[in-house]
């Protein structure tokens, strides 16, 4: 996916599905980011919550792939922001606490995907198409 030549020469921008990254930790969020652009996604990624949350403010995301501890704002908090924003976004968790998010207690929207750390890139990407195709 990407750019790909048109008519004449002119480039045209096809659609890639456009996923908002929040993750505190710095190789872990490279590594995330990597392959889900080697996947054909855009990617924009953020190291907190509430730098995330802003983003998400100022345009759509398709997918939001979020840590749930994380510092200024976590994971679940971001996703019940997020849901408010778009009740149409895909929510997924990348989390070493998956017990957490999927506390029935938790305000984590509903419908939100847990992923476990460590994540192996193929399901990482395997799940994220998934939930984007549902």
């Amino acid at each position: 996916m990407g750019r790909r030549e048109g008519a004449g020469g002119s480039r045209v921008r096809m659609t890639m599905p456009k996923i908002l990254l929040a993750e505190d930790d710095l190789d872990m969020r490279r590594f995330l980011v990597k392959a889900l652009q080697n996947a054909g996604f855009d990617v924009i990624s953020y190291d907190n919550g509430l730098s995330a949350y802003q983003r998400l403010r100022e345009e759509p995301f398709e997918l939001l792939l979020t840590d749930i501890v994380m510092p200024e704002m976590d994971g679940i908090e971001l996703a019940r922001r997020a849901a408010e924003l778009d009740p149409d976004i895909k929510i997924m968790f990348i989390t070493g606490f998956a017990a957490v998010a999927l506390n029935s207690d938790s305000s984590a929207p509903k419908h939100a995907k847990v992923l476990s750390k460590p994540i192996h890139l193929r399901e990482l990407v395997n799940e994220v198409q998934k939930l984007l195709a549902a």
